[in-house]
């Protein structure tokens, strides 16, 4: 049976569907729920939130659902250098991005004060509440805080843009590897080299990452449906990992007009841009994506480029200028078919099973 393997048991879950944990306001306590009640791993995106958030979170989470889910952070939480260096920063990128305020007719931002890494309050908090499964992106974790969450019985999932960062993480002690493929929607979590050399497609990063590690590998990248898990399946991989898909559903915190892009032709153009937030992101292909693509260089550090398009992107949205938005989502978002987590959930079932039950 395709749905009984290492992940499946070592996850405590039905059928090895893994929803994306979405970061910024994306996940909701509905979304993960529904997914982990459907027998899949729900996920919850938890990088931007406070210690109390988490655990408040948490405890609505299990409020609705018995069953495992995934909270995941961000090791590397910013990319901020130093103060002078961030303001040079901060004028270049006034430069290049004013035109677009001024035709929104809207003030350029302020710089924010000093951004310190929440990663370590928030980890305290995963020893608090000892959820079931933990993921982490954007770096390594010291062994003997992976042996000590092993130790309370959380199972730990590593994500890997490249080979040598899956052989990284199996070396610290991680159960699971998620080999995110540059189709995904979001952020590329690459750690051990630039994003922009960090781009292997996801049928290719399974088989090398299969090649070399030992731990099961979760596919994630260009999976909408059970043709794309059959195929994963295939070459090696253990479980799915769907993000797009997930993010166009009713339940997901994506805003209507997110959605409404997410199932339009504008979909079928996709781009990795620094532009959204400072780090390099796969997003729909928008008047203001294509401008600026070349103008990495002055983009701001995450998460400072997010809060400086803030500004920009509240005003588009309210005058409904948006083309001058950016909208994240993956390679194969022109395939979206469902909009309710249930009936994606049943349709990635009942295709999988068929193709890979034979």
């Amino acid at each position: 049976m395709w749905n009984k393997n290492r992940i499946t048991e070592l996850l405590g879950i039905e059928y090895p569907i893994l929803q994306g944990p979405f970061g910024g306001g994306l996940s909701t306590v509905e979304l993960t729920t529904a997914v982990s009640n459907l027998g899949g791993l729900g996920g919850f995106g938890a990088y931007t939130l406070s210690p109390q958030e988490i655990y408040d979170i948490h405890k609505e989470i299990l409020t609705k659902t018995d069953k495992p889910y995934n909270l995941n952070l961000w090791i590397k939480d910013h990319d901020i250098i130093d103060e002078q260096h961030t303001k040079d920063q901060y004028q270049k990128a006034i430069e290049i991005f004013k035109p677009y305020f001024d035709l929104l007719d809207t003030d350029i931002p302020s710089p924010p004060l000093s951004f310190e890494s929440r990663f370590q309050n928030q980890l305290s908090v995963i020893f608090d509440i000892k959820p079931k499964v933990f993921s982490f992106m954007f770096g390594l974790m010291d062994e003997n805080i992976i042996e000590d969450l092993h130790q309370q019985g959380t199972a730990i999932l590593g994500t890997a843009t490249t080979l040598d960062e899956a052989v990284a993480l199996e070396k610290t002690g991680v159960d699971v590897i998620v080999a995110s493929g540059f189709e995904s929607g979001g952020h590329r979590p690459s750690f051990l080299d630039q994003a922009e050399l960090s781009t292997t497609g996801t049928f290719a990063l399974i088989q090398l990452i299969k090649d070399k590690v030992k731990i099961p590998v979760v596919a994630a990248g260009g999976i909408v449906n059970g043709r794309g898990i059959a195929g994963v399946f295939q070459l090696g991989a253990e479980a799915v990992q769907i993000g797009t898909a997930f993010l166009a559903t009713e339940e997901s915190g994506a805003l209507p007009i997110h959605k409404e892009f997410l199932f339009s032709d504008a979909a079928r153009s996709t781009a990795l841009t620094r532009a959204y937030t400072g780090r390099l992101g796969r997003g729909i292909t928008t008047k203001i994506s294509r401008d600026v693509l070349a103008a990495t260089d002055k983009t701001l550090p995450f998460p400072l480029q997010t809060h400086f398009m803030g500004a920009l992107r509240k005003a588009a949205l309210e005058q409904q200028k948006n083309d001058l938005v950016f909208f994240w989502a993956g390679q194969i978002a022109p395939l979206l078919k469902h909009k309710k987590a249930s009936t994606l959930m049943q349709s990635l079932i009942e295709e999988a099973s068929e193709l890979l039950n034979k």
